[in-house]
């Protein structure tokens, strides 16, 4: 699975004019499952986001991690981070998990965030959403379950 993590003071995300989701301080993740991924995977990634220290301490040094600071996740699914631009100049997707595999997998990391005690709001799989945030940093973070 790829990630990217962005620390927000506050994020929500929108479909057809509705807010569905919407959380204060915490991390907006943008997901992608790929083809190889299983539900392992969604669970080692869910673990390692709950343990990254990516928010300030006291001594204003990166040192809590989202369960420390208890904050809130609000995840989306992104298949756009699967994109291929090594040919031409449009990206190709054919990378990225099946829909019906990466909806499971994109739910599948949601509900280990929730289980590891971080409150998780949520996109709308497959839907055109618009996606609002305050970066706080600005700190972002690109993970790959597939990276050593």
């Amino acid at each position: 699975m790829r990630a990217v993590l962005q620390r927000v003071t506050e994020a929500s995300v929108t479909v057809e004019g509705e807010v569905i989701g919407e959380i204060g301080p915490g991390l907006l993740i943008l997901v992608c499952a790929m083809p190889e991924d299983t539900p392992e995977t969604a669970e080692k990634l869910a673990l390692k986001v709950s343990k990254l220290r990516l928010f300030k301490d006291d001594a204003g040094k990166m040192n809590l991690s989202l369960t420390q600071l208890g904050g809130a996740a609000l995840v989306v699914s992104q298949f756009t981070l699967a994109a291929d631009t090594s040919r031409g100049n449009r990206p190709g997707f054919s990378g990225a998990a099946k829909p019906e595999m990466a909806k499971a997998l994109y739910e599948e990391f949601a509900r280990h965030l929730n289980t590891l005690g971080i409150p998780v709001k949520v996109g709308r799989f497959g839907a055109d959403m618009s996606v609002a945030l305050t970066n706080d940093g600005p700190v972002t973070i690109w993970l790959d379950s597939a990276a050593p």
